[in-house]
C-alpha cells in the first residue's frame, strides 16, 4: 500500500514540477521576446506558436555542443511557416538577425539559444496538449 502511495507522490511531484517550469519557461521566453525584438516580426506573442518550427543558424544546439559558435556563419533565428495551401509547403521566416557568429556577444548568444530551447520547450507541451485531446476525442 506505502509503495502505490510512494508513487503517487513521485508522480504528482513530478507533475507539479513540470507545470512549475513550464510557467516560468513562459515568463522567460516572452522576456526574450522582448529583449532580442521579435515582437517586430511578430506582433503577439502568442502568434510564436503558429510556426511549425524554430530553428538556429550560425551556434549549435546539439547536446554535446549547446551553444557553440560555428566559425564563419551568420546568426540568424529563423521560424517554419507550414502552408499546406501553397505550392512550397514549407516557408521560412527571419525572427531576428545577429551578424556573424564569431563577432556575437556571450551573453546575447546565450539569450539566443535560450529563446530557441524556451520556445521548442512550450512547444513541446502544446503539442502534448493537442495529441492528448485528440486521445480522448476517440475514447468517448
Amino acid at each position: 500500500m506505502s509503495s502505490a502511495l510512494d508513487r503517487l507522490k513521485s508522480l504528482t511531484a513530478k507533475i507539479t514540477s513540470y507545470e512549475l517550469s513550464r510557467k516560468e519557461n513562459l515568463k522567460a521566453l516572452e522576456h526574450l521576446y522582448e529583449s532580442l525584438n521579435i515582437n517586430d516580426k511578430v506582433a503577439s506573442f502568442e502568434d510564436l506558436f503558429y510556426f511549425k518550427a524554430i530553428n538556429l543558424s550560425g551556434i549549435s544546439l546539439h547536446r554535446e555542443d549547446l551553444g557553440a559558435v560555428k566559425e564563419k556563419r551568420y546568426v540568424q533565428i529563423i521560424a517554419i511557416i507550414y502552408d499546406k495551401t501553397s505550392k512550397v509547403k514549407n516557408k521560412n521566416s527571419s525572427l531576428g538577425y545577429f551578424g556573424r557568429s564569431e563577432k556575437l556577444d556571450a551573453a546575447l548568444k546565450d539569450e539566443i539559444v535560450s529563446f530557441v530551447l524556451r520556445w521548442r520547450f512550450e512547444k513541446s507541451f502544446m503539442t502534448l496538449e493537442h495529441y492528448h485531446g485528440m486521445i480522448n476525442t476517440l475514447e468517448k
